[in-house]
């Protein structure tokens, strides 16, 4: 997914290193509304980057989008646009979406299932909800690469998960290890992406890597994670140093969760529009390349969407605040 802001935020981040904590301090942090695209654009709600927080481990990017009637408020229409130093994460809970990128990959996501691309050097795709989607529903993620892989060789990876039954809950795990199962999948840095489904009024504790910080995004239901009662959007950070956590379903219905999590990320990285770097000048690189038509992210048959303009600034240090 493309970061489409005409004015997109400059962002130089750097995660601090916490003592470990109990896991009963948990951070919320709300979403802020933004528009993808036109008139009709479909709406997301974007927890990642914002001023509470960067990044939770290299998790450097989380939308939440729907669900969303597409006759009504129009799809996902994103034209084809460049990402460098991260690898995407795109996985629905309802809705069909069509991928083509620079590698010739051509591939549908589908609920349940993982689409991971990597743009390291640089890479080029494009999005469209299918014709046979009428309600878009999910969340699309960006993780930060470390210095040694920036600039790692374009690739793209599919991973359907088997759900695992843990208590009262239905857990996908796409990244890393949970519950006892393990993604294939590969990553740069040690990292953690599952979904979790709560039975109605159920709980459950989780085993954790105390390494780890963690996220949890609540798409729905009212779910108290380790005491602190998180609503629908928000997501709750737990720093690292802690090995168990409870969720607790409040909801009559079901309660449905992504669990993020990984080391700290202890780089500054640069991010702005579709580009994370080291340094104000690799932005600026990048969007050059982009709008020459460079080699550097191949080609996607259709529509380009343009780079905004450069802010008329140098970018400053934005760092994770530290721990009162």
């Amino acid at each position: 997914m493309s970061n489409v802001e005409t004015d997109p935020a400059v962002l130089r981040c750097g995660a601090s290193v916490d003592e470990p904590v109990e896991v009963s301090e948990v951070d919320v942090i709300p979403a802020r509304d933004v528009p993808l695209g036109g008139p009709r654009a479909m709406r997301v709600r974007r927890t990642l980057p914002s001023r509470a927080r960067t990044l939770i481990g290299a998790w450097c990017f989380a939308d939440h989008y729907g669900p969303v009637d597409v006759s009504a408020e129009g799809g996902m229409d994103l034209p084809s646009h460049p990402h460098t130093g991260l690898q995407t994460v795109t996985w629905l809970f309802s809705g069909e979406v069509e991928h083509r990128d620079s590698l010739g990959t051509h591939a549908l996501v589908r609920p349940g299932e993982m689409n991971l691309m990597t743009g390291g050097y640089g890479i080029c795709h494009s999005e469209v909800s299918t014709s046979r989607t009428t309600v878009m529903h999910g969340v699309q993620l960006w993780v930060a690469l470390p210095a040694e892989h920036r600039n790692a060789a374009r690739d793209f990876s599919h991973h359907v998960p088997e759900p695992l039954r843990v208590d009262g809950a239905e857990i996908r795990v796409f990244l890393g290890s949970l519950a006892g199962d393990t993604s294939p999948v590969r990553t740069f840095t040690p990292l953690l992406g599952a979904q979790i489904v709560l039975e109605p009024r159920a709980s459950i504790v989780l085993a954790l890597d105390p390494a780890f910080e963690h996220g949890l995004l609540v798409d729905s239901g009212d779910v108290r994670v380790a005491g602190t009662p998180l609503l629908p959007a928000e997501l709750g950070y737990v720093r690292p140093g802690a090995e168990t956590l409870t969720l607790v379903n409040e909801s009559d219905g079901p309660a449905r969760t992504i669990l993020l999590g990984g080391a700290p990320f202890e780089e500054e990285v640069v991010m702005w529009w579709n580009f994370v770097g080291r340094s104000h000048q690799d932005i600026v690189r990048a969007r050059e390349d982009w709008e020459t038509m460079s080699e550097r992210f191949g080609a996607v048959e259709g529509k380009r969407l343009p780079a905004p303009a450069l802010p008329n600034a140098v970018i400053v240090p934005r760092r994770n605040p530290p721990r009162g």
